[in-house]
């Protein structure tokens, strides 16, 4: 079968199964088989736009699969995955009703379906449609387990991402504005492709102040401070196979459609650096503000929803710098989606033994349960950058681009936020992990869990010490669309 005509698949087969779990099969089991066939698909056209070197096109150029959204997409496999199987063992231990786990199951899919519009939308209006349908289909799942706390992180995450998504609009449509010295006869011209052609015929003044607008739309999506109040509650109080996906991967939807701005901005002003620089001054402000808000928290999952602030801060400060920098900002991305899925997950579970998230209550996690007591321990360790894991790696790149390029006020932000959280968050580690037992039932953990978290810890191990020639190859492939070179 011709790849084009599987990529619209990726946003139908979702939505088929999403209406299947809610309303025949009302189990998780048809849910997770909805997501597996729907990231098989997607793991085969990754492989095959990357093997082919071809961008891969469907419904008139308005899809396309190029390498920035094939990386993006790998990335997507490995979190959704996960997270859908992660969840059959969250809720098997949770109180929810079965009428609950359908309609989780509907928005779990929902959700899927509005990601992959993002990913594949060569369309900078339909790339809109599909970041706002995240942000709806989402919003539900934030209250699965109601209570007032879930209630007002639900509604505080809709009003704030809906306007966030309103100001994306009106820099979108100040993007379609500036294109007024194009021949408005050529067929779409918002496409991203025809827009990256033509960049130099855009209007730069209009170009720059949409810039601002959908800068500020997507970072809020993305949880960039300071549009990132929404993110510690929504994933405080959401269940914890949510929480992974939205820290392990949509958060960086956010990061994704900034991404594909950038080369247009400069294109249009010639490579002035005015997209560079205004993405890295919000990713460096970013990281400060999170380093100083991790410091005084004392809910386990808030901390974690700090740390994606200050790791969606690192990778727009090397997005900022671009060349390398932006390579390094992409192998940061993956780093911290596996850690972070990692550290969710076992959080949830440390959660539901302990029965609280309060990190003073939480201690000798690696007596009580040892396979989650690890696996959370491996996960802040790493969320630290710790060596030899891959965010070690990923950060310690990112020092040698910022001494290269001689960005030394980056440097400086970079070095003390990173610090600051460091010892903010080992501190709570060695807390948690080790001392008396103060509750929870100890308890072996089944075989499925072990399977996912040395999956996992393998993941991010392996990626510390050795770097696969064919990913990095992927990745330089991804950064080279952003850079402008493909």
């Amino acid at each position: 079968m011709h790849a084009s005509i599987l990529l619209p698949l990726l946003i139908i087969i979702p939505v088929f199964f999403a209406l299947l779990a809610k309303w025949i099969s009302r189990t998780l089991e048809w849910m997770l088989i909805g997501v597996t066939l729907t990231l098989g698909i997607a793991f085969f056209l990754t492989f095959t736009m990357v093997s082919t070197n071809q961008v891969i096109y469907s419904f008139s150029r308005w899809l396309f699969l190029d390498h920035l959204s094939a990386y993006y997409l790998f990335m997507m496999i490995l979190v959704f995955w996960m997270s859908s199987l992660y969840s059959l063992i969250y809720f098997k231990k949770s109180d929810l009703s079965a009428s609950s786990l359908s309609t989780f199951s509907m928005l779990w899919l929902l959700s899927m379906s509005a990601v992959m519009l993002v990913l594949l939308s060569n369309h900078v209006v339909l790339i809109w449609v599909g970041l706002e349908a995240t942000t709806v289909f989402t919003t539900f799942l934030i209250a699965l387990h109601q209570s007032k706390k879930s209630l007002e992180a639900m509604w505080k995450y809709l009003i704030i991402c809906s306007l966030g998504v309103a100001f994306a609009l009106i820099g979108t449509i100040l993007l379609a504005a500036s294109t007024h010295g194009l021949d408005h006869n050529m067929e779409n011209v918002l496409l991203w492709t025809n827009l990256k052609t033509h960049a130099t015929l855009l209007d730069t003044s209009l170009l720059k102040i949409a810039f601002i607008f959908i800068f500020v739309g997507y970072g809020t999506k993305s949880g960039l401070a300071p549009m990132h109040t929404w993110l510690p509650d929504a994933h405080s109080q959401a269940p914890s196979p949510v929480s992974a996906f939205f820290s392990g991967f949509m958060i960086n939807t956010g990061i994704y459609c900034i991404a594909r701005f950038i080369p247009i901005i400069e294109a249009a002003t010639k490579h002035s650096g005015f997209a560079l620089q205004f993405v890295g001054i919000m990713g460096a402000i970013s990281i400060m503000l999170a380093a100083i808000f991790i410091f005084f928290q004392t809910d386990l999952k808030r901390l974690l929803a700090y740390s994606s602030v200050e790791h969606m801060g690192i990778i727009a400060l090397g997005l900022g710098l671009g060349g390398v920098g932006t390579s390094v900002a992409l192998f940061h991305s993956l780093n911290h989606s596996v850690c972070k899925t990692l550290s969710f997950f076992s959080a949830g579970r440390i959660g539901q033994i302990y029965e609280t998230h309060d990190m003073k209550s939480i201690s000798s996690t690696i007596n009580v349960n040892p396979v989650w007591g690890v696996g959370l321990l491996v996960g802040l360790l790493a969320l630290i950058g710790m060596a030899p894991f891959s965010i070690f790696m990923s950060e310690l790149q990112l020092i040698k681009v910022a001494v290269g390029t001689r960005s030394w006020l980056y440097l400086v932000v970079f070095l003390v936020g990173t610090s600051i959280v460091f010892i903010g968050i080992l501190r709570q580690a060695i807390g948690m992990s080790f001392g008396k037992i103060k509750g929870g039932t100890v308890e072996i953990g089944k075989p499925v869990e072990y399977i996912l978290v040395i999956l996992l810890v393998i993941i991010i191990a392996g990626l510390g010490v050795f770097m696969p020639e064919s990913l990095w190859g992927f990745i330089l492939k991804a950064a080279s669309v952003v850079n402008g070179v493909k």
